[in-house]
């Protein structure tokens, strides 16, 4: 039996439509639907329960779960912008710990999310080794509660335990729930496509032109094919970068959605809200070395390949 927390957020559900395409449903969902529409990436997907994350944890505590071969604990609270740093630690950092505690306890694979938030601005680079990953400074709350756990999971010599993957920029089906979280695809489809233009940050550091502030972006579609290779092959541990390893800039990313739409270049510079200013990003590229010598050798889609096959879906899903 397989346990996924987060089954019916983005990456977790994408992950689950996987699971099912390879034959496997014996799994457990967890979550927080609340009020949001987040329980529409369930629909169609084949599972064997859905317990809510706070019933979950009480049940894991008691010892409730027999035959559990694998946790897979994508669930989180994934906002930059929020200011409760004592929700951030309970929901993010202990219930990671406890996870992880009771899967270690009992012999039980354990795969995780972290994120490319914990890099802060970029300053000592992006590779996930070790050394480097004790001097990262993140720049938000999200960004040091998952730091928080990569650390307590290398000083206590657990990377060997753990499948553990920094995401970078993942864009694609099921983040229409994330609010101002989702991916600027998803958010400025409907602009591009009934406006014609696309409004983007300006840059506020004088090595950055507007629109050049680069990120790694990698298409959903990507992730998943990866976290499955290592799902087959739980002996390949640590915690690893999951982007594509060559970054590109707002514009490009701009200019594939246009073309994919059909339309005419437009884009339109606005100012960065003061509370942004000091915690983004400008520059983020996976450092993937350490994830290919573990034999995975994966060809990632083309960043114009991917925006025109996500624009492609989100015409046909205009409820989105």
């Amino acid at each position: 039996m397989i346990i996924l927390t987060g089954g019916a957020g983005f990456i977790g559900s994408c992950f689950l439509w996987k699971l099912n395409q390879e034959g496997i449903d014996d799994i457990i969902i967890v979550d927080d639907l609340g009020k949001s529409k987040k329980w529409k990436n369930l629909i169609d997907k084949k599972f064997k329960d859905y317990i809510q994350k706070d019933d979950f944890l009480k049940l894991i505590e008691h010892n409730k779960f027999k035959n559990v071969e694998y946790i897979i604990h994508m669930g989180a609270c994934s906002s930059t912008i929020l200011n409760d740093a004592a929700y951030y630690i309970k929901n993010n950092y202990k219930y990671s710990k406890i996870l992880a505690t009771w899967a270690f306890n009992k012999n039980v694979s354990f795969m995780y999310a972290s994120s490319a938030a914990t890099y802060g601005d970029g300053r000592f680079g992006f590779s996930d080794d070790k050394e480097i990953t004790y001097k990262l400074q993140p720049l938000n709350l999200y960004g040091y509660s998952k730091h928080l756990f990569d650390l307590w999971i290398l000083s206590n010599n657990f990377e060997n335990r753990v499948i553990g993957f920094k995401f970078f920029n993942v864009f694609g089906p099921n983040e229409y729930h994330k609010g101002e979280m989702k991916s600027v695809i998803c958010k400025k489809f409907s602009e591009v496509k009934n406006e014609g233009c696309m409004k983007l940050f300006k840059s506020y550091h004088d090595d950055y032109n507007d629109g050049e502030q680069k990120r790694d972006f990698i298409y959903i579609k990507d992730v998943i094919e990866i976290m499955y290779w290592f799902f087959k092959r739980p002996n390949k541990t640590g915690i690893f970068n999951l982007g594509t390893g060559q970054a590109h800039s707002w514009n490009e990313l701009a200019h594939a959605m246009f073309k994919s739409l059909n339309k005419e270049l437009n884009i339109i510079y606005i100012d960065m809200p003061n509370k942004l200013k000091d915690k983004y990003q400008y520059f983020t590229q996976a450092d993937i070395s350490k994830l290919k010598r573990t034999g995975c050798d994966y060809e990632f889609m083309q960043l114009e390949d991917a925006v025109k096959d996500y624009i492609s879906y989100l015409k046909r899903n205009e409820y989105l």
